[in-house]
């Protein structure tokens, strides 16, 4: 490809040194870093050396560059909203690290600054919408190999006494903004795409700092699926990342693969029947019927190919595709955050 995308890196830490750099490695066809930018000046001649480009302090000197074609945004949560809307409004493409913002009325205003048909183009980076295990569990359900599935569980749990920015209200912290972003979003795929109730509750355990690291939020899905996500800092026995419950069997995510345990697809089920009659003293509440179960371990197909979203962000720029994160839905995501900060539980309208 003799078209790269001219990226400008903001915040060189451990979004940006840590994920972008490495997952462009491989793409050196489609992207090129033409400049970087962080408030630490040694850091920023470090890689502008390291990647033969220009470096810079000051993000607003990084978005008057003629030659930066794309922003991208891996600096600290609080800073999302005023950098991106610094280069939304400069005419610069921005793909904006999660969270997207701190609060549901600056997704919104950004939102609607990147999506003109003429541009500038906004592009959440919601890479976990591209992991291996989701989209594994996602084809599972659609098989219908359990069933109808009708509860979800997902878990993100360990025990970390965290101590670092992210643990600061004054910064964007706290597990809402940072898991909560991914797994929000999953839970809300996992509705069909809205919520018509949802309950939740946020704590403080184990963590430094002012902010929440142990959240419970419950979706009843616009597709009447419940939705249980959890992640935690104060969990010392980790739940599994997935479980799902369906009307002909379940699934759990174990170390060696899913777990599936489904009733035998090549048996045909007599209709179930219930009898008005009052059962003898001697007789079991069950029907006695015998089911005839498949158990075993669907082995993982692979883990952690979020880098995947670099390739869409390409085809989205490059060849005019639809980005599959929509701003729509990574709003919603914001607004999910919102209101479970407000503490309400609450009919969605």
């Amino acid at each position: 490809m003799s078209n790269p995308i001219r990226i400008g890196l903001v915040g060189l830490g451990r979004a940006g040194v840590g994920m972008h750099l490495p997952e462009l490695e491989s793409r050196k066809d489609k992207f090129k870093v033409v400049a970087v930018c962080d408030i630490i000046e040694e850091r920023a001649k470090e890689y502008g050396e390291k990647l033969g480009a220009k470096a810079y302090t000051d993000i607003a000197d990084l978005i008057s560059d003629p030659d930066v074609e794309l922003v991208d945004i891996a600096t600290r949560s609080a800073d999302h909203y005023a950098h991106a809307k610094a280069a939304l409004l400069a005419g610069k493409d921005v793909q904006l690290e999660k969270p997207f913002s701190e609060h549901a009325w600056q997704a919104e205003e950004l939102a609607a600054l990147g999506s003109q048909p003429a541009g500038p183009h906004l592009y959440i980076r919601h890479n976990r919408r591209f992991e291996d295990h989701f989209e594994q569990a996602q084809n599972i359900i659609d098989s219908g190999l359990i069933g109808q599935v009708y509860e979800i569980k997902l878990a993100r749990n360990s025990y970390d006494r965290r101590r670092d920015w992210q643990t600061l209200s004054a910064f964007g912290g706290g597990q809402l903004l940072n898991w909560g972003p991914h797994i929000v979003d999953h839970s809300l795929r996992f509705c069909g795409g809205k919520y018509e109730v949802m309950y939740s509750d946020i704590q403080h355990i184990a963590a430094g700092g002012d902010c929440e690291d142990h959240i419970k939020i419950v979706f009843t899905g616009e597709n009447g699926r419940i939705v249980d996500m959890e992640i935690s800092g104060g969990c010392a026995v980790p739940m599994p990342e997935y479980v799902m419950y369906g009307s002909k069997g379940s699934l759990i995510s174990e170390r060696e693969g899913f777990h599936v345990r489904y009733l035998n697809p090549d048996k045909v089920l007599s209709p179930v029947v219930s009898d008005p009659a009052t059962p003898g003293s001697k007789e079991s509440f069950g029907s006695g019927e015998k089911l005839e179960w498949v158990d075993r371990i669907i082995p993982y197909e692979g883990y952690g190919n979020c880098s995947r979203i670099w390739d869409h962000l390409y085809a989205a720029i490059r060849e005019n595709k639809p980005h599959p994160v929509t701003l729509a839905q990574a709003v919603d995501v914001i607004r999910v955050i919102d209101d479970v900060k407000s503490g309400t539980i609450f009919d969605h309208d």
